[in-house]
């Protein structure tokens, strides 16, 4: 099980307009003080669509944010530990540390105790460990190479095994039709 920083390689351009590498440093690392071994590496960020491209400085926010801007994007890599016994109470104290205290769902009927909705579209794709993706009606285990379209739908992620879990996700700003 990978225990390393994820590193980001960002380009740019110089002033001759040369492609050239920006940033190659290891991802900007944010633990869930209330979920110990809870790992967010932020990668990256936009603020708006489409994308500017330039040579802007470095979009990812000095505090973590589980969403992306208004009309933006976020990649980030999560290690996710194996599931502890908590309450909705422990959930609402992660969600706080995430920078939405809004985003916690559960109640004391919810199929696990993290459960959240956010307004994106989320694409997930685990490299290490097994998920499982728990929803209000269902779930299904993950495995390495399986890619999850979250489309603003109330979740949560449970890791039953004994070890770590690697996954990437990539968050698009989105918009309820509901």
């Amino acid at each position: 099980m990978s225990t390393t920083t994820p590193r980001r390689i960002v380009t740019g351009h110089d002033d001759s307009g040369a492609a050239v590498i920006a940033m190659n440093e290891d991802a900007r690392t944010f633990p869930i003080n209330s979920l110990p071994a809870l790992l967010f590496y932020e990668i990256w960020a936009t603020e708006e669509t489409p994308a500017c491209i330039d040579n802007g400085p470095d979009a990812v926010a000095d505090s973590l944010q589980l969403r992306p801007p208004r009309n933006g994007t976020v990649i980030r890599v999560l290690d996710i530990p194996p599931d502890v016994e908590h309450d909705t109470a422990d959930s609402a104290a992660h969600f706080a540390e995430m920078g939405a205290l809004d985003a916690g769902t559960s109640t004391a009927a919810s199929p696990h105790p993290n459960m959240h909705r956010t307004e994106t579209v989320d694409y997930g794709i685990l490299i290490e460990g097994e998920l499982w993706l728990v929803l209000d009606k269902g779930e299904v285990k993950l495995r390495p190479g399986d890619v999850v379209v979250q489309r603003g739908t109330n979740h949560a992620w449970s890791n039953r095994s004994d070890r770590n879990a690697r996954i990437v996700f990539i968050l698009i700003d989105g918009k309820f039709s509901l």
